[in-house]
């Protein structure tokens, strides 16, 4: 039988979502898409890779202008001419490039609205947090930052989330009803996050 895995996992900032990302791609055998699926996006609208990364998961006051016809202009690497581009042009490329991999084969998004974009899909849809004070230490460690820089951090983090998901979703990041399964981390640490989701996934008929 053909693998038509698709998973999807929102996660907190610091909760270890990308790590149980990868442990489960690695259980699985499925590729896991973060940062390379800006890579994909750039590719395909022929923008550098680098704007793509500036503007991962945010929105910010300049969408507000485009809407009231205030010019802005972003020059492209290439393939747009002089074109201009908006948030709700990047959100749709970027969406474009998930459908286009979930369509070919298994995968497994982080993050970028995936569990929206594939809505009509078969999809396990699974959210991954922590409680602050793990997240702060996680943060702090990885990055080297003391616990009020990485609690500062986490706060600016979960904001750019919380906004890029809510306005492009209609919905509310995070929230319980907007996943199949919602997760703290914490408790069984990633591999035993990971091993969970895939035996949940299984029950569920949505791993195959």
């Amino acid at each position: 039988m053909e693998n038509t895995t698709i998973i999807t996992i929102g996660r907190q900032f610091g909760s270890g979502g990308l790590q149980v990302a990868r442990t489960i791609g690695e259980m699985l055998a499925i590729p896991v898409y973060d940062k390379e699926l800006l890579a994909k996006a750039a590719e395909k609208s022929g923008f550098s890779s680098e704007f793509f990364e500036r503007r991962d998961e945010k929105r910010g006051f300049r969408f507000f202008q485009s809407l009231f016809g205030v010019g802005r202009s972003v020059a492209p690497s290439q393939g747009y001419g002089q074109n201009y581009i908006n948030d709700d042009d990047l959100f749709k490329m970027q969406s474009s490039v998930i459908r286009d991999i979930a369509q070919n084969g298994p995968a497994i998004f982080v993050g970028r609205a995936s569990n929206y974009v594939l809505r009509e899909m078969d999809c396990l849809d699974v959210f991954i947090s922590a409680p602050l004070p793990v997240r702060i230490r996680r943060v702090a460690e990885r990055r080297g930052l003391t616990p009020a820089e990485a609690e500062d951090l986490i706060v600016k983090k979960e904001k750019a989330r919380r906004d890029f998901y809510d306005f492009f979703t209609f919905g509310s990041w995070g929230n319980s009803s907007e996943y199949d399964l919602c997760l703290d981390s914490s408790i069984l640490g990633i591999e035993g996050t990971a091993g969970f989701i895939v035996d949940f996934g299984k029950k569920a008929g949505l791993i195959k």
